[in-house]
């Protein structure tokens, strides 16, 4: 009876401590395993019901049929209900139902694997443990318990896809869409793709389809306002969100944060869960220290403690590590947002804003400045969740030292501000580099945009040297940057240190009856190191902040009217900037469909303008304009795809052969097709570079005609092709037979003989329109239109003449060894003894720890504090002076690699650039030179600090418990089974998605050049589709790079967790031998080990990922090189050459192997200071003469003298550098108008402002802002084109060579100031040898011979008049030109 009550009274007391806890064989009452184990899943499981039922009702994903798995769930819940039937607990039929509910709504949602039941099915498991009861009540808990297990098992299965499954469509859809929720929390489920990528090289085919909210299209629909909109309406919200100014800047930040502010709030809740079981973890290893002092207590205790530090670790990994992989993937989208977001500005920016800004400077934006902001993404949450850690910790110290631990708020106090007015110096510093650093990529761009230029001139180590000069102060500041956060990372890391020191001193010298501990100790040491990572988070969020930028301000473009007359003006001022006078004033023109009209007017009067401000380039500031129809466009310079011959002419239409084949006849372009090695299907390098000028303009005129457009905008197409050529199109795309008759053309053109054929003639002068008629209205007038004509030396009446005037009017090794093995020891050896001291100083605290109590008191208090200050100094000297050693050897090392890289490029021959897309190289130079700048040496420092570190732990903990090496080895063994694993996957996903990053850029570049005639064509959407498919693209890489380190950090910290469980195991088998001190010392080095793997194998990853950039570095230093830039010849001589005597014998050339010779088989003798004009038609030869001179491309077959002199045994600037030569394309550079004309600065003020007077252009560059230093925009593109050339005619002029070759130098100046220029050369060349190449026969007509090519070769080679004389192809281009 006694025995019975005893039982009862047991069953009704729910908590007994003798029973549970003071006991050696511990277990629960029965009160309790009957209602607290059994109500905790309850209660979880009801109290996330509302929330998890409406998450399945807003995310239904299909529904999935009753599958094995769905039907074995429900026989296993129906089971339970009668298993358990006399089961206690509240509601418990009720909970039934609830999982059944559960189970088949989540199938009707499509959920495959449930993460809350099986956390439920994980604690009822645990609950389940311990029902100890009667026979029949024993037997149906056992039966229980093998239920509850299979259905923990079957929650860990993964459910077959659902129906209408988005991603069943995939043709590879990613394995995490069909992971089950064990498997994605640990990432397990990338395992395959690590095993695929450590046996076989991954290809893009492996990776997998982007998941639909990650991709452009839906991304950037959700940032933008009403996506649907109108293209005007749209591109004007796009301009304005991306305008980084007041309140349009918070707009973007309100648009990004509707879109990802929900995400972003779930990973900061994974992270302060993460915290909350990071601070139970040193709570634990104080009740663990306590079981090490009490040598009485029972070992099960220590087991246990040693298991819950091992549990908490593990949650804190899986929490910390979401809170890293959602913060990865929103930087992923953000980036997706921000390419899209800029590159749709790019289409909407004005020509006013694009002298604002430069191809790489944007290239900046979206490659360094997102990485600052994704940076950013991660570091944000400490700038709040810091000071919280920081005041617990403090709590927490105060528990265990008292009023010493105000000390520790003392030190931090003194330390926070004086690493904030670090951080302010350093973004003074950083703002510099950034600077630089953009004025860096601007010059890099120019070089790389106009090669051709530069190695024509010679100037390519005077602009090497300019780069040089930006990149050695970028990397000043840069150097004083990283040593500033050096010694700012050195008080943060010291901070652990100085705050245990102040208080471990103040307590124990404050009254000597103070014990000092283990407990206090190295529990008090665990707080600080939370302290300190608390402490450290601030700097890189202050630095992140610093260095994300939005830039690219423009404003936003005009736009036209769509209605009224096909082209109507009506009292027009427009202007290219708000900023800037008018360019075109008082402007009233109506003209009718389908007619012809030609605007006309001298250099820079505003021809080209009036074509801008009808496509809405230009601002309007009154008036009003409409346009209506569709609208083709062919600009003065032509812009040319890096494409296929037939894709830049059909330009995304769909082929249509009949038309394309009459596009082709019509535009003159067959018989280049029929030249070209795969007809139409050519591949034309970026920007044409291996098409002639002709061919260029001709391509762009074809597209204009293939578009089938309403109204043609055409700015002077003629003006590149010969005369012959010019007839052609004329007649039979341009005139009243064309396939253009029924259009409306309006004709920008310098060629007077075609007036007579126009309806309509429009005279600009001085941006207005002075006057607008037929031929004969004007003429009869006799106003501006007959001075014109009259200037071109024609009169009205004179019809005949007119019809013939000139149809040539057309006319390394790894970047750290690079920094020496000597720097290397230096640096091995100083992380040594920091290391050494580090140690030294832990294990004399454990000393400190373990001193025994004599009195009351411990002895020796002075001698312990002081040596434990001169330890921890000693440690902070060392790990300063290694990690200023490490930031300074990588600056050496980029500063090499990028002067390496600059060289190799620049010493390429033109095939090469011809061959490598702008994109490529700009990638080199901003993206891969960013990673050797500041994060190889960043995280080889975190690399290096952290092997050391773990060195140091696992010493600690083989000296406290020598058999913990039994489970290190092995433990270290996996780490660098998994560590090569994930390496050879990481550094081929890293290369897959560093190499699809170069077509984002060059796309970016392409478009910056040609969003006028994007925007002209209506174009703009399959651009964008265009952009965005690159950057899918680039995502497919990106989203398994970022699961790869993920899965990384997960399983090494597991590890690192399994080494601190059999630290603490062994250490209480081993209880009886070891102090507490020691103990204290190992646990709490050991707890440290999982930050340590993590942030080790972070550092690691990005250094094995970002050394990729090193490779591409130097990719091109294999790369075919041009011959030598000086030679020692020594019939070279200074005054060469003194004749200019130039002879071509048996000279063939071809641009690239496999191609067919460009020239072949040229004999031509020039006399010294003999005038040589060179004729033919387009892509007849005449430019490879000049490419040949100047070896920019090496002869094939024989040689080329000048005055008896081989060239091929000259050096390259030898030769370049006295050879003047005016190229076909005008290019000038960003940056002052001096430095344009006297790019070497050679020459005084005085001999340019002469210059300026010969080409007329005095008047011109007095009227300028500035004079001499007006700033040109990127390739001149805030001057006409005619006035660029004059700018190169003028720098040819101080230039002064004896040999000049000019490259229809006047095609874009109207006849007046060609006549004129003609002269001013005549005079000041008079003893030079001078060739000429003109489509304008008038131009060529004063030579003392002519040089006619055709297909490469010389088809005739005589004076002018005797070629006329003999009626061969010459005579027949004088003749089409009324000279004959």
């Amino acid at each position: 009876t006694n025995g019975t009550l005893k039982k009862e009274t047991e069953g009704l007391i729910l908590a007994d401590w003798n029973q549970t806890w003071h006991t050696d064989t511990p277990r629960l009452t029965t009160c309790f395993q009957s209602t607290v184990l059994v109500w905790i899943p309850c209660l979880c499981l009801w109290a996330s019901f509302p929330f998890y039922y409406l998450y399945l009702q807003k995310n239904a994903r299909g529904y999935i049929r009753m599958s094995a798995v769905f039907k074995a769930k429900m026989a296993s819940g129906f089971l339970q209900e009668g298993a358990s039937r006399r089961r206690p607990g509240l509601g418990w039929a009720e909970l039934r139902i609830l999982v059944l509910f559960l189970t088949q709504t989540e199938r009707q949602k499509g959920v495959q694997s449930s993460g809350l039941l099986l956390l439920y099915w994980l604690l009822s498991f645990l609950s389940a443990t311990g029902f100890r009861s009667a026979p029949f009540h024993h037997a149906t808990s056992y039966i229980y318990f093998t239920l509850v297990s299979l259905e923990l098992g079957l929650c860990c299965l993964v459910d077959q896809p659902p129906f209408f499954s988005k991603v069943d469509s995939d043709a590879n859809p990613c394995p995490e869409s069909r992971a089950s929720f064990l498997s994605r929390i640990t990432f397990w489920w990338f395992a395959g793709t690590i095993w695929k990528g450590y046996w076989k090289p991954l290809q893009r085919e492996d990776l997998w389809s982007l998941a639909k909210e990650n991709s452009s299209e839906e991304i950037v629909a959700n940032v933008l306002p009403h996506p649907n909109t109108t293209s005007h309406q749209t591109a004007r919200e796009t301009a304005l969100l991306l305008q980084p100014e007041n309140s349009k800047s918070k707009l973007l930040l309100k648009s990004f944060w509707s879109v990802f502010g929900t995400y972003f709030i779930l990973g900061t809740l994974c992270l302060v869960a993460g915290d909350v079981f990071l601070f139970l973890i040193p709570k634990t290893l104080s009740v663990f220290l306590d079981f090490i002092s009490a040598p009485e207590a029972p070992s099960w205790k220590g087991y246990f403690y040693a298991a819950a530090m091992f549990l908490l670790a593990c949650l804190q990994t899986l929490f910390e590590q979401q809170y890293m992989y959602m913060c990865l993937v929103l930087g992923v989208r953000l980036k997706t947002a921000i390419t899209g977001l800029v590159y749709r500005k790019l289409l909407v920016m004005s020509n006013a804003a694009k002298k604002e800004a430069t191809v790489g400077e944007i290239v900046n934006l979206v490659s360094v400045d997102v990485q600052k902001l994704m940076d950013l993404i991660i570091y944000f949450n400490g700038t709040w969740l810091a000071p919280i850690r920081i005041v617990i910790c403090f709590v927490f110290l105060w528990q265990l030292l008292g009023p010493s631990a105000l000390m520790a708020v003392v030190v931090f106090l003194f330390l926070l501000p004086l690493n904030f007015v670090i951080a302010k110096k350093r973004t003074q510093f950083q703002e510099a580099q950034m600077a630089h650093k953009d004025s860096r990529a601007k010059l890099t761009s120019a070089i790389l945009s106009d090669i051709k230029t530069l190695k024509l001139h010679g100037w390519e180590e005077a602009f090497v040297g300019r780069v040089m000069g930006v990149r050695t102060r970028e990397l000043q500041a840069l150097r004083r940057s990283q040593f500033l956060f050096s010694a700012s990372l050195v008080s943060f890391q010291s901070s652990t240190f100085l705050i245990s020191f102040i208080m471990f001193a103040v307590y124990t010298l404050a009254d000597e009856r103070n014990i000092f501990s283990a407990q206090k100790a190295f529990v008090s040491l665990a707080l600080v190191n939370i302290l300190n990572t608390a402490h450290s988070f601030l700097p890189f969020s202050i630095n992140s902040v610093v260095q994300v930028s939005y830039r690219l301000t423009s404003p936003r473009l005009g736009c036209t009217t769509v209605t009224g007359d096909c082209i109507t003006i009506r009292n027009g001022t427009f202007t290219w900037s708000r900023e800037s006078p008018p360019c075109l004033k008082r402007i009233n023109l109506s003209i009718a469909r389908g007619s012809l009209c030609a605007v006309i007017g001298q250099v820079g009067s505003g021809k080209s303008s009036l074509l801008s401000a009808l496509l809405g380039e230009l601002q309007k500031t009154e008036g009003s304009l409409a346009l209506k129809g569709t609208v083709a466009f062919v600009p003065q310079e032509s812009w040319i795809q890096n494409a296929s011959v037939e894709e830049n002419i059909t330009f995304g239409q769909k082929l249509d052969r009949n038309w394309f084949d009459r596009v082709v006849d019509a535009c003159a372009l067959q018989p280049d097709l029929d030249s070209f090695p795969h007809g139409s299907q050519a591949e034309i390098g970026e920007k044409g570079v291996n098409l002639s000028g002709g061919q260029k303009q001709r391509v762009s005129l074809a597209r204009a005609v293939y578009t089938k457009a309403e109204v043609y905008l055409l700015d002077d197409p003629l003006s590149a092709v010969d005369a012959q050529v010019g007839q052609h199109i004329f007649k039979h795309v341009l005139g009243p037979t064309g396939l253009l008759k029924n259009k409306t053309r309006l004709l920008v053109t310098n060629a007077v003989h075609l007036l007579p054929r126009m309806d309509r003639i429009i005279v600009v002068m001085n941006g207005e329109i002075s006057e607008t008629g037929s031929w004969q209205e004007l003429v009869a007038r006799n106003g501006a239109f007959a001075d014109f004509l009259r200037s071109h030396g024609t009169e009205g009446g004179k019809d005949q003449d007119l019809q013939g005037t000139a149809d040539d009017f057309f006319g390394l090794l790894r970047s750290d060894q690079m920094a020496g093995s000597l720097a290397w020891a230096y640096i091995v050896l100083l992380f040594t003894c920091q290391q050494v001291a580090s140690f030294c100083r832990g294990y004399w605290l454990s000393l400190w720890a373990n001193d025994p109590v004599v009195n009351g008191t411990q002895p020796h208090t002075e001698l312990r504090v002081g040596v434990f200050f001169f330890l921890g100094f000693a440690q902070a000297l060392g790990k300063f002076a290694s990690m200023a050693t490490v930031f300074l050897a990588g600056t050496v090392a980029s500063h090499r690699l990028f002067r390496q890289l600059l060289w190799d490029v620049v010493r390429s021959p033109m095939g090469f650039f011809e061959q490598t897309p702008s994109g490529h190289l700009l990638n080199r130079f901003s993206k891969d030179m960013d990673a050797v700048d500041s994060i190889i040496p960043d995280k080889l420092k975190s690399l290096l600090g952290f092997f050391f570190v773990l060195l140091e732990i696992y010493i600690v903990i083989i000296v406290a418990t020598p058999i913990v090496v039994v489970a290190i080895v092995p433990l270290t063994v996996l780490y660098a089974v998994s560590q090569n694993f994930f390496i050879a996957t990481s550094c081929q996903l890293k290369r897959l998605e560093a190499a699809s990053r170069s077509p984002i850029y060059s796309n970016i570049s392409e478009t910056f050049e040609g969003s006028n005639s994007i925007r002209a064509y209506k174009a703009q959407q399959r651009f964008v589709l265009q952009n965005d498919f690159n950057v899918d693209e680039n995502q497919r890489a990106s989203y398994p790079a970022v699961v790869a380190d993920r899965w990384l950090a997960t399983n090494i910290e597991f590890l690192g967790n399994g080494i601190v469980l059999f630290a603490a195991l062994l250490a209480v088998k081993s209880k009886p031998y070891l102090s507490p001190g020691l103990v204290g010392f190992s646990i709490s080095y050991a707890l440290q080990i999982t930050g340590i793997l993590n942030w080790m194998v972070r550092a690691l990853a990005e250094i094995d990922n970002n050394i990729v950039s090193v490779e591409r570095v130097r990719d091109y230093s294999g790369t075919p090189k041009e011959a030598p830039w000086t030679s020692d010849n020594k019939f070279f001589h200074e005054n060469w050459p003194t004749e200019g005597q130039i002879a071509f014998r048996g000279y063939s050339l071809r641009y690239r192997p496999g191609l067919e010779l460009a020239l072949k088989n040229v004999n031509i003798q020039i006399k010294g200071k003999e005038k040589v004009g060179i004729a033919g038609r387009t892509g007849a030869g005449k430019s490879s003469l000049a490419m040949g001179l100047l070896r920019l491309v090496e002869a094939a077959e024989g040689e080329i003298l000048i005055d008896g002199i081989d060239v091929a045994q000259i050096g390259l600037h030898d030769l370049r550098s006295k050879i003047t030569v005016i190229p076909q394309d005008p290019v000038l550079f960003s940056g002052p108008l001096r430095m344009n004309f006297d790019p070497l600065d050679e020459h005084t003020d005085e001999d340019i402002w002469a210059a300026l007077e010969l080409m007329l252009l005095k008047n011109f560059v007095s009227d300028l802002p500035g004079q001499l230093a007006y700033e040109c925009s990127e390739r001149g593109g805030n001057l006409s084109v005619g006035q660029r050339q004059l700018i190169c005619l003028t720098r040819a002029l101080l230039r002064r060579g004896n040999v000049v070759f000019l490259d229809e130098a006047t095609a874009a100046v109207d006849m007046e100031t060609d006549l004129q220029i003609q002269s001013a050369i005549r005079s000041q060349f008079r003893d030079c040898t001078v060739l000429t190449i003109a489509h304008r026969v008038s131009t060529l007509m004063d030579c003392d011979r002519i040089i006619v090519m055709e297909s490469g070769q010389v088809s005739e080679c005589d004076t002018p008049q005797n070629l006329i004389a003999r009626k061969g192809m010459f005579y027949t281009m004088a003749k089409e030109s009324g000279l004959a």
